[in-house]
């Protein structure tokens, strides 16, 4: 696993978002977990997981309710161990009804570059599957997808 450290600079730090990204859209709790603190601190919503342990039980809960979950992030800011990104993601729930979830996060890094803290707002609005806007196959997105400012969001 290649884990970046800090301090971050800003191509380090877009690194670092695409590095998540790429995690979180393989929808394996385990797989994201790994880049975590085994003490890491979240706020999620309104859940405060702390620890692997209850990140992976989150991250199970999450991708069995958020079918078909495709994900971007995108860089906000940076400084030597915090990164700030905004992100977006698509997904249906079991009656077929769509959303897309915006949100925010800050993040903080250990010195080994793991994450140690996780602080996520996070709205849901529901769309139609014609507003959808994130239409890769599940996995990671391709390169070539546009992002978020690309996207308009």
């Amino acid at each position: 696993m290649n884990i970046l450290i800090p301090p971050f600079t800003r191509e380090s730090a877009i690194k670092k978002v695409r590095m998540a990204e790429d995690s979180w859209n393989s929808r394996d709790p385990h797989r994201v977990s790994l880049v975590y603190t085994e003490d890491s601190r979240w706020r999620n919503r309104t859940e405060f997981p702390v620890g692997r342990t209850e990140i992976v039980l989150l991250l199970t809960k999450k991708w069995a309710k958020e079918l078909d979950y495709r994900l971007i992030k995108e860089l906000w800011s940076f400084t030597d161990d915090r990164i700030a990104v905004r992100f977006a993601y698509e997904w249906h729930d079991d009656s077929g009804n769509w959303f897309r979830s915006y949100g925010n996060e800050n993040w903080e890094f250990a010195a080994n570059g793991l994450m140690k803290r996780r602080f996520a707002s996070i709205n849901d609005m529901p769309i139609s599957q014609s507003e959808r806007k994130f239409h890769w196959p599940l996995g990671r997105r391709p390169d070539d997808h546009p992002g978020l400012t690309d996207l308009g969001l």
